[in-house]
This record gives structure tokens, C-alpha cells and sequence, in this order.
């Protein structure tokens, strides 16, 4: 994953890592590998609970043991397991992230 992949909470709010300095030459399809370092934001979702709107906030993710490190952090992949969350930090289900095939490069 990168900065720019589609990744929508499970209500349809967009999700999107918060604005950071890139730490890494590793590219996907010429933009920053997403890692689990990352803070991921949620804006848009129109979660209700008995009429009183709950929407997802933030995205956790859960990687791997194991797996493709980057600047010493775990590279984010689509099958990356995570949950949304409330303000609250109630959980609100698993993102969902739309994948596609990418060009990874390193300089």
C-alpha cells in the first residue's frame, strides 16, 4: 500500500494517512510505502448508533511478525489486519482497502 491507495472505513468515510515527511526512498507506483508508523485518519463516516452519529476516526493496524520492514517499521499490505475507531476508541470494523497491482522501486 501507499499513500494514495483507496481505503474506505466500513460506513464509506475515506481513509487517508495524516500528512507526514517521507522517510524512505522505497516507492510504490512512485509515492511512499504506507507502514505501520503511519497514523491513518478517517473523515466522512456516517456511522449511527440508535440515531446518534459514531463515526470511525483512525485506523490501527496490526502487521504481520515477520514481514518487509522499511526504515525499520512493517510495510503496510492490503491483507494488513486493522480495525477502525470511534473518538471513544470503540471499534468499528476493518477497513476496507482496495487493491491493486503496483510498481515498487527504491533509490
Amino acid at each position: 500500500m501507499n499513500g494514495v491507495t483507496p481505503i474506505s472505513c466500513p460506513h464509506g468515510g475515506r481513509v487517508a494517512p495524516a500528512a507526514s515527511a517521507p522517510s524512505s526512498g522505497v516507492r510504490i507506483d512512485g509515492h511512499p510505502v504506507a507502514t505501520a508508523t503511519a497514523v491513518f485518519t478517517v473523515v466522512g463516516c456516517r456511522h449511527l448508533v440508535d440515531g446518534v452519529p459514531h463515526p470511525c476516526a483512525t485506523v490501527r493496524w496490526t502487521p504481520d511478525r515477520g514481514g518487509v520492514l522499511v526504515d525499520g517499521a512493517p510495510v503496510l499490505l492490503d491483507r494488513t489486519s486493522a480495525l477502525c475507531f470511534s473518538t471513544g476508541l470503540v471499534p468499528q470494523g476493518p477497513p476496507v482497502v482496495t487493491s491493486a497491482a503496483g510498481e515498487v522501486a527504491s533509490r
